[in-house]
């Protein structure tokens, strides 16, 4: 009864339906990517009463960034590579049922640009759809743990790497690939998931036929019209090593039946070795699931000058703005802005800065286009210093959280500067393709991390929690208004949804930078998992053994995180709370 309810939910359901029955089922927690749990159990006034259930070592100590999936009695967990594949009974103590090991190529290793990270699986009709670092889609019986089919997509050869989470929409295995760092053309591929075989391929660069631009794309902005613009606004062949990854986050409108995904930098990080607003990539897109056909987009960062990508969460919501419903997707960038998109056309309708801004001097509304700051345009042979955000954004991939209660976004991101200078680079295949060395530091006046509660019908902060490093887990909001979120130095943390008061805190193995989920379990009571494990691009000077000396490691990010190792080591570890 516990999965037919859910069963029955999730087919009409926009916002948050398995969380509402107990379960977990994707990564995001939703389509509309709120991770929302409507889950009540868990209060500001009993929050202090958490302990640990249980707790499960993944056998892998690198970077954890994946989200644990829920489903009946059964949790599954991915770790990093080599990308074994948990079921864990959580009505017995997370005892494990069986284990899935897809022994991945072990060439993956050497070309992943941030870790050797996983951001999770997902699940459908009795089956978990997974991704091996290598590129290789598999679909495992999520009773049995026993492979249905398997189906290659990424060439390790080129530096291509899969670290996404699917999404299974509509029968269609949704999956991107990464390695934008090495020259690789980015694109999302739609499998059966029945049988693993290709039904469309997007790719974000390039003609129109392989972008999948037909009569139906309609963007909203003049300076996204044209014929082959993926090929024109490049320079001669350019686009064949591109980058415009799809590696981020994908999001689905059952009613409007479109999926909305970003697309990552362009290559090389170096500007000038590519003029022009380099379509498709640091946008977005929204393509109708059964074709692939796109009806629009919207770049964030044309010609990306500083490694801003675009593929962070979209959250799709229906607010109020300017007193009128509007149909909206939420998108916290990279670059420094919340915007505020009306999902069905692609038009800009707020864009506020949620960090300090040094690179930019807003968003033109009446264009969409984002206004550059020229002073801090890299330029080759000099260093551009106090250029604010850094590469990796004011936020980068974590997922901040929607509560449909407080109306609040809330986002974990960091207050970090640079200085750059860049250089000409060629390309060759598998190798590093980026010309650009960075050295980041602390925003003047700011810690390195926050925990920032944004109301965008305001268009404000209502409240926000410094962090002494960046804040680089993802968040969790639930029906209790509490919020749960993890640090770098190692605390899984709750605080009240409406005022930030910070609530409840647990100091794990390792620093955390996975993404929390809440689930009812079999016994009718609220657990809250996360997985703890530091690494990622932020953490990489632990995960990796890094130099601390070297501030140029990590390209750059060593500099600003010196001393993590003084406060975490590795880990690998899984905890789930409940109260007693």
């Amino acid at each position: 009864m516990f999965r037919a309810f859910a069963t029955i939910a999730w087919v009409s359901c926009l916002l948050p339906c398995a969380a509402a029955t107990g379960e977990w089922t994707m990564a995001p927690g939703d389509y509309a990517n709120t991770r929302f749990a409507a889950l009540a159990q868990i209060t500001p006034a009993n929050v202090k009463s958490l302990k640990p259930a249980f707790t499960f070592d993944v056998g892998v100590h690198r970077g954890q960034e994946a989200a644990p999936l829920v489903v009946g009695a059964t949790m599954y967990v991915l770790s990093p590579y080599p990308n074994y594949l948990y079921a864990l009974d959580v009505a017995n103590n997370g005892r494990k049922k069986w284990v899935f090991d897809p022994q991945p190529g072990v060439g993956a290793e050497g070309v992943a640009c941030c870790d050797l990270v996983t951001r999770g699986v997902a699940y459908d009709n009795g089956r978990i759809f997974m991704v091996t670092l290598d590129g290789q889609a598999i679909a495992v019986d999520a009773n049995k743990g026993t492979q249905l089919w398997r189906t290659k997509l990424a060439d390790i050869a080129k530096g291509e790497t899969v670290t996404m989470a699917p999404l299974v929409v509509k029968g269609k295995v949704l999956i991107g690939n990464s390695g934008g760092e090495l020259g690789v053309r980015g694109w999302l591929v739609a499998l059966d998931a029945g049988t693993g075989k290709e039904v469309w391929r997007a790719w974000s660069t390039g003609p129109d036929k392989d972008v999948l631009i037909g009569s139906g794309f309609q963007p909203f902005y003049e300076q996204d019209r044209g014929r082959d613009l993926g090929v024109s606004t490049w320079p001669p062949d350019a686009w064949k090593i591109g980058g415009g990854n799809v590696w981020g986050w994908i999001s689905y409108d059952p009613e409007a039946d479109l999926i909305y995904y970003g697309t990552a930098n362009p290559g090389p990080w170096n500007p000038e070795q590519r003029p022009g607003d380099n379509k498709w990539t640091a946008g977005i897109f929204a393509r109708k699931p059964d074709t692939g056909e796109a009806r629009w987009f919207y770049q964030w960062s044309p010609h990306d000058l500083h490694d801003y990508d675009g593929v962070n969460e979209n959250v799709l919501v229906d607010l109020a703005i300017g007193g009128k419903p509007r149909k909206v997707l939420v998108h916290p960038d990279r670059n420094g802005y919340v915007y505020v998109l009306d999902r069905m056309t692609g038009q800009v309708l707020s864009a506020d800065a949620f960090v300090d801004v040094t690179t930019s001097l807003g968003v033109d509304l009446a264009t969409g286009k984002l206004r550059y700051n020229p002073a801090k345009a890299p330029r080759v042979g000099e260093v551009i210093r106090n250029l604010c955000p850094v590469s990796p954004g004011a936020k980068d991939w974590q997922p901040s959280a929607w509560s449909p209660r407080t109306k609040l976004l809330y986002i974990p991101h960091q207050n970090l500067c640079q200085d750059t200078e860049t250089y000409d680079v060629a390309y060759i295949a598998g190798t590093p393709y980026v010309g650009v060395d960075n050295k980041m530091y602390a925003a003047p006046g700011r810690t390195r991390g926050a925990f920032t509660a944004w109301d965008p019908v305001a268009r404000k902060a209502r409240w926000s929690i410094q962090e002494r490093f960046p804040v680089w887990s993802g968040a969790l909001a639930t029906a209790g208004d509490v919020v749960f979120y993890g640090t770098m130095d190692g605390w899984f943390k709750a605080v009240d949804a409406r005022d930030g008061k910070p609530l409840w805190q647990f100091k794990v193995s390792s620093g955390i930078i996975g993404q929390p989920v809440s689930y009812l379990g079999p016994d009718g009571k609220q657990y809250v998992a996360v997985l703890a494990g530091v690494g990622g691009w932020a953490g990489a000077i632990v995960s990796g053994d890094l130099d601390p000396r070297d501030g140029t490691a990590a390209k750059g990010f060593v500099n600003v995180m010196k001393d993590l190792p003084h406060y975490t080591g590795k880990g690998g570890m899984l905890y789930v709370f409940a109260l007693p």
